[in-house]
């Protein structure tokens, strides 16, 4: 059993999108009131807790990542007292709350940017990344926006530019400047005294940028661009040297971390986006001073063969020394993994298999809502699209609505999302009305009910939750490695073998052991010799 002041290491932790999870008011918008309505749901999956990205009062402009008041509740989702309940409500259920925390940068509504602009001489006037023009009146330097274009947006009042990351109306926030750092900490002590436990670093890596503005360089032809963005983005064609990922932010990762540390059982999971991510995440986590944990885009990307995966953990493993990873195979910005990695694959088996293998790494687990249900992409129309990212890069990239699509709690015409004749705020697909809660409820055979199963399983075998981690030769179509317990759970020593295809596959297997039963997969083991079916698992016991 977890010590619950580390429930977070190995922890399963369920990403609840508040815009698409349960509309309460019928608005066509979830919220707060909604959430809480389905928090027995939640808990009855078996996960340690949630995560709810951002609801605080923001335009909108980019759904809650352009924040205007760190301190409130957008009117959209509800009130102060409305999360107090949720959050009130959650903890009687035994599930911790994580909330987003989006401090690289604010809304243009926000007061301090609504000040900073007015002239260079106010009392926030360097609170945001501003710089002169060139000469010949171009932006300062050639970093890109994630979102399309230059980072860089005039403003005519103090006759500068100023950087922004994502869009011209998300300004990012100077991290150079002590009141700022201090402000956006004193933020994240309002919610810890309200009782939160933890939260969700939005672009954690962009906290600082180089003081010189010097330009990034091109990325060579021959070497991997950053992961997290389409390769139609030609903010993947550019080595992210100076904009994002800057030794400064180290120092502040430790001021954040003491913060923490006044909360015991509080804990911290950074998003990073990188050109070296796996590095990124050992740094960042290493030493017990900084992040709890972070995520990376390793597996929210398209590859995913056995080898891929293999490779990915293998270079974690070898940065990693005591940092700590948090995995994740789908979230609010990546298509489903349902589609991403099992679009050439059966649809009710394969999400299956990939969750088993997600619930058997060693770290911690992000599970997207839907994601239990085996939800795949939806198809959103163009006239139906919301995200701008999808409408400036369209149709290369048709952007993240088809993952934030309504949960689909019922087959009924608005998936039991909101009231019957009310048009939810993206349309609900077709296709994932028969993978409802309702219809996957009662039903053994179920994703839903193999995810319980696994998380069950997960929770029964303390090698899983925080044990070691060692891979294991069994050829190139499986995926295997032997989970190792230790301290107190000494002595549990478990062999996970995966087949993510469609055919049956075979392996010697370098150990002999005992196949366990009770996570609801399939095989045939004599002696050394190990077959698995299509999409099937084994977790065999190992002899000593």
């Amino acid at each position: 059993m977890q010590d619950n002041l580390s429930w977070w290491r190995g922890g399963v932790i369920y990403q609840i999108y508040p815009r698409s999870f349960m509309d309460a008011n019928h608005d066509g918008i979830g919220d707060l009131p909604g959430i809480t309505e389905k928090l027995d749901y939640v808990a009855s999956l078996g996960v340690d807790g949630i995560w709810l990205s951002p609801f605080f009062t923001s335009p909108m402009a980019d759904f809650g990542y352009d924040v205007s008041d760190y301190r409130d509740v957008d009117p959209m989702f509800g009130t102060l007292d409305d999360f107090k309940a949720l959050l009130a409500r959650a903890h009687e259920l035994g599930l911790k709350v994580m909330i987003d925390q989006v401090i690289s940068h604010t809304s243009d509504a926000h007061p301090w940017f609504a000040e900073s602009r007015m002239d260079r001489t106010n009392d926030r006037a360097d609170w945001y990344v501003w710089a002169d023009p060139k000469p010949d009146g171009t932006p300062p330097n050639n970093w890109l926006s994630i979102f399309g274009g230059s980072a860089w947006t005039f403003d005519p009042r103090r006759r500068q530019y100023y950087l922004h990351n994502f869009l011209a109306s998300q300004p990012d926030l100077n991290f150079h400047n002590p009141g700022v750092r201090k402000a956006q900490l004193d933020n994240m002590r309002f919610w810890l005294e309200l009782g939160v436990d933890g939260f969700r670093l939005d672009t954690v890596n962009f906290y600082f940028h180089d003081a010189e503005l010097r330009d990034n360089p091109p990325v060579p032809a021959d070497e991997t661009r950053t992961l997290g963005a389409p390769d139609a983005n030609p903010y993947t064609w550019q080595r992210h040297v100076y904009d994002l990922s800057r030794p400064e932010n180290l120092d502040f990762l430790r001021d954040l971390r003491a913060l923490m540390d006044e909360y015991p059982g509080t804990t911290t999971v950074g998003e990073i986006g990188d050109d070296n991510p796996l590095e990124r995440m050992a740094e960042y986590t290493a030493g017990g001073d900084k992040l709890h944990m972070a995520y990376t885009f390793d597996l929210l990307n398209a590859p995913h063969s056995p080898a891929y995966i293999r490779e990915v953990i293998e270079r974690f493993q070898r940065l990693a020394g005591d940092a700590w990873p948090c995995w994740a195979l789908s979230n609010h910005d990546v298509e489903r993994s349902a589609s991403r990695w099992g679009a050439a694959e059966d649809p009710l088996a394969y999400p299956r298999v990939a969750l088993a293998l997600l619930f058997s790494l060693r770290g911690s687990v992000c599970l997207y809502q839907g994601e239990e249900l085996g939800l795949p992409e939806a198809e959103v129309p163009f006239e139906r699209i919301q995200d701008p990212y999808g409408k400036v890069l369209w149709p290369e990239f048709k952007g993240r609505d088809g993952c934030r699509t309504p949960m689909p709690w019922s087959d009924a015409a608005q998936g039991g999302f909101t009231a019957d004749g009310v048009e939810p705020w993206l349309p609900l697909e077709a296709c994932h009305l028969a993978l409802a809660v309702s219809r996957q409820q009662d039903d053994s055979a179920s994703t839903l009910a193999a995810t319980r199963t696994l998380l069950g399983f997960r929770r029964r075998h303390p090698a899983l939750v925080d044990g070691d981690l060692e891979l294991v030769d069994v050829g190139e179509e499986l995926l295997g490695f032997v989970r190792e317990a230790s301290g107190e759970a000494g002595g549990e020593r478990l062999l996970c073998v995966f087949n993510l295809g469609g055919s049956p596959r075979s392996a010697t297997l370098p150990c002999t052991g005992t196949p366990l039963d009770g996570h609801g997969f399939t095989a045939s083991l004599d002696g050394h010799a190990l077959t698995l079916p299509a999409y099937q698992a084994a977790f065999i016991q190992l002899d000593r």
